[in-house]
């Protein structure tokens, strides 16, 4: 079963810069790829819950290789939401301070209906 993942605008944007800046973004389309192949399932060292978020399932994607860490969660329609994402070199727990609340907001503004759905 192939499970869908959304990608909000801000990490649609944020993806699209990658690639226009020749990273490499073949490994974060591959995590992407695994989320997407194992949905809720995916582990470590992938996937891993977050700590500090007021949603219990709020997840991360890791990249292999990478400090890339993309926020993510499942909705109610099973669908996973891709909220925020960046490069935490060098700020390793001040990135996850800064951008759990961001990514709570835009999962808030999921929620409402105030992002046009895209699905990767």
């Amino acid at each position: 079963m192939a499970w869908n993942v959304v990608l909000v605008d801000e990490v649609d944007q944020w993806f699209l810069a990658l690639a226009q800046a020749d990273y490499d973004i073949d490994t974060v389309a591959a995590a992407i790829d695994l989320l997407e192949e194992h949905g809720p399932n995916l582990g470590r060292p992938v996937a891993d819950r977050v700590k500090g978020s007021k949603r219990h399932n709020m997840k991360e994607l890791r990249p292999s290789g990478t400090s890339i860490r993309i926020l993510f969660i499942f909705d109610p329609n099973r669908n996973a939401v891709l909220l925020v994402a960046g490069d935490k070199t060098g700020n390793w727990s001040g990135w996850y301070e800064r951008n759990i609340p961001v990514a709570e907001e835009r999962y808030d503004a999921w929620l409402a209906g105030n992002y046009d759905e895209e699905v990767n």
